[in-house]
C-alpha cells in the first residue's frame, strides 16, 4: 500500500477507540505490555499512554504493532469498539471529561478489569441522563435570539468568509478528483467514501432530522427527495462537514447554531468551489453582470444556496459589501446578514429574526411581482442609505421564501438588472412609512376590526429539549436498530 493511502486510512483516528482496540487485542493473544512493548521497542509505560487514549501513536509505530499482533493494520483502525466493555469504558471516560459530571465533584473513577460491565452500564446510563437532564431546556427564545444576534456580529466582523472552512471543502473535492462544474452524484459518492462513509437512501427517515449517521458502520442516512429547500447533495455534505470540521456534541444552543452555519458553509463551498467560482464572479464583474442565478444555473443548487455563497465570497474576493434577506410573503425574516450598513429591523436584544421587514423593501415587493420567481430588481432608499437589491421567490423552497441580496447603490454598476427604474423609499426600521395604515383607510376601519390572530404557540415555549433541539432520540434509535442489519 502506497504512504498517501495509509494516512488516508489513519485521518480523524480516535485516541481513546484505536486504544481499546490496541488492548484488546494484545489481551487476545496473552501478552503483557511490557511484552508487546519489547516487541515493537516501547516502554510499557508509552504503551500504556496509548492504551488509554492520551497519546497518539505515529504511522509507523501502528504498522509495527499490528504486525506484532499479526492484526491487519485496518483492524486497529477500525472507528468502532471493539466489544460492548470497550464502548462503555470509552463512555464512561468522555462523561467524566463533561462539565455536567465534573461539576458534582466526584473523584475520577479508573475502571479495572475487576468493575463488572453492568456497574459501568449503570454509571453511563446516569451520566447520559444527567446530560440530557442538564441539557433541558436548551435554550428560551430570549437566549435563541441573542445567540442569533452574537453569531451575525460574528460574520458581519468576518464579512462572512471562513477560510478554514473553504481549506477543508478544498481539500475533499481534490482528493476525490473533482475536475469543475457541477458536482454529480458519482463525485458525491466519491467525496463520501474519501472519509470513511457510505450513504444509504431510506424512505423511513425520523422526520426529526434532516440526514441521520451511524457512527458504529460509518452510514449516512438520507431521504431521496428534497427536506425543504435542501438538496440530498447539500444534506449529504452537510452531515460529513460536521465530522471534517471536528464537531462535537453542542454544548449549548449557541454552539448548536454555530456547527449548523459551518455545516451549512462546508456544503456550499463544496459544491460551488472557491478558486472556480472567485474566477467565474470576476469574470462576471468585469463584465458588469454579476447574477445569482447564474451560479445556480453553472452548479445545479438552490438559489438560497447560491445567494449565500455569493456573500461569502464577494466581499473578501471582490471587496463588494453586501446583505442578505430570507423572509416570508408576510414580511417575517428567518434569515439575514450584513456588512453593507443596510439596517434590519430589530428587537431590543438586537435579534431579527421574527421581525417584519418594511413594506418596501424587495424582499416584499418581489411578492406582488407578475413573475415572482424571475429576478426583481429595485432600488431602495433607506435610513442607512440606498441600496440596489434584487430578490426572488426561491422555486425549491417548501414554501414561499423570498431572498434577497443587495448591495449599497455605488456598487450596483457591477450587477445585471442596474439600469432598473423601479424605487421605493422606506424610513424603517424607525419610521412609521408602512406600519400605520393610511389615514383615511385607519378612519374608515379603525376600532371596527377584530382579528383572530393565528397563534405562534412555538415563540412562547423553550426551543425543543436535547443537545440537537427537536430531534427525538426513541426515533432515531429504533431506525438505527431497523437498518444495522444491512
Amino acid at each position: 500500500m502506497e504512504e498517501s493511502q495509509k494516512l488516508v486510512e489513519t485521518e480523524g483516528l480516535d485516541l481513546a477507540t484505536f486504544g481499546q482496540r490496541l488492548r484488546h487485542a494484545r489481551r487476545a493473544r496473552g501478552l503483557t505490555l511490557a511484552e508487546l512493548g519489547a516487541k515493537v521497542g516501547r516502554t510499557p509505560s508509552v504503551l500504556s499512554l496509548i492504551e488509554n487514549g492520551r497519546r497518539e501513536p505515529r504511522l509507523s509505530l501502528v504498522e509495527q504493532l499490528a504486525n506484532a499482533l499479526s492484526v491487519p493494520v485496518s483492524e486497529l483502525l477500525k472507528k468502532q469498539p471493539p466489544s460492548r466493555r470497550a464502548q462503555l469504558e470509552i463512555a464512561l471516560d468522555q462523561a467524566q471529561r463533561d462539565p455536567s459530571y465534573r461539576g458534582l465533584g466526584l473523584p475520577v473513577l479508573r475502571v479495572g478489569t475487576r468493575v463488572p460491565t453492568e456497574v459501568l452500564e449503570h454509571i453511563v446510563g446516569l451520566a447520559a441522563e444527567l446530560r440530557a437532564q442538564r441539557s433541558k431546556p436548551t435554550a428560551t427564545p430570549e437566549e435563541a435570539r441573542a445567540a442569533n444576534a452574537a453569531l451575525r456580529a460574528s460574520m458581519r466582523e468576518r464579512a462572512n468568509y471562513f477560510p478554514e472552512i473553504e481549506k477543508a471543502a478544498a481539500s475533499a473535492l481534490e482528493r476525490s478528483g473533482y475536475s469543475g462544474g457541477a458536482l454529480s452524484q458519482g463525485m458525491l459518492m466519491s467525496v463520501v467514501a474519501q472519509h470513511g462513509f457510505s450513504v444509504r437512501f431510506v424512505a423511513d427517515l425520523p422526520r426529526s432530522v434532516r440526514s441521520l449517521t451511524d457512527l458504529r458502520s460509518s452510514r449516512l442516512y438520507v431521504k431521496q427527495e428534497p427536506v425543504g429547500g435542501h438538496s440530498p447533495r447539500a444534506v449529504i455534505l452537510q452531515a460529513l462537514g460536521h465530522f471534517l470540521l471536528g464537531h462535537d456534541t453542542p454544548r449549548d444552543y449557541a454552539d448548536f447554531l454555530r456547527q449548523r452555519v459551518e455545516a451549512n458553509y462546508f456544503a456550499a463551498a463544496t459544491l460551488i468551489p472557491e478558486a472556480p467560482a472567485v474566477s467565474f464572479l470576476r469574470s462576471a464583474m468585469a463584465r458588469r453582470d454579476l447574477a445569482v442565478e447564474d451560479l445556480v444555473d453553472v452548479y445545479s443548487v438552490s438559489y438560497e444556496m447560491a445567494a449565500h455563497r455569493v456573500t461569502n465570497l464577494i466581499s473578501h474576493h471582490l471587496e463588494l459589501p453586501c446583505h442578505f434577506v430570507k423572509n416570508d410573503a408576510t414580511g417575517v425574516i428567518y434569515k439575514a446578514y450584513e456588512n453593507d450598513g443596510v439596517r434590519f429591523p430589530a428587537d431590543i436584544t438586537g435579534a431579527i429574526e421574527g421581525q417584519r421587514m418594511c413594506r418596501r423593501w424587495s424582499g416584499r415587493q418581489v411578492f406582488a411581482a407578475t413573475d415572482r420567481f424571475s429576478p426583481h430588481y429595485q432600488y431602495s432608499d433607506t435610513p442607512s442609505g440606498t441600496y440596489f437589491c434584487v430578490a426572488q421567490v426561491d422555486p425549491r423552497a417548501d414554501r414561499g421564501f423570498a431572498i434577497t441580496l443587495g448591495v449599497p447603490f455605488e456598487h450596483s454598476r457591477w450587477f445585471r438588472g442596474r439600469e432598473s427604474v423601479t424605487r421605493t423609499r422606506s424610513l424603517c426600521p424607525d419610521g412609521e412609512c408602512c406600519q400605520r395604515a393610511p389615514l383615511a383607510l385607519a378612519e374608515r376601519w379603525e376600532g371596527m376590526a377584530w382579528p383572530s390572530a393565528r397563534a405562534h404557540s412555538h415563540i412562547l415555549s423553550a426551543l425543543p429539549a436535547g443537545s440537537f433541539p427537536g430531534v427525538d432520540d426513541v426515533d432515531i434509535y429504533e431506525f438505527l436498530d431497523r437498518h444495522a442489519g444491512e
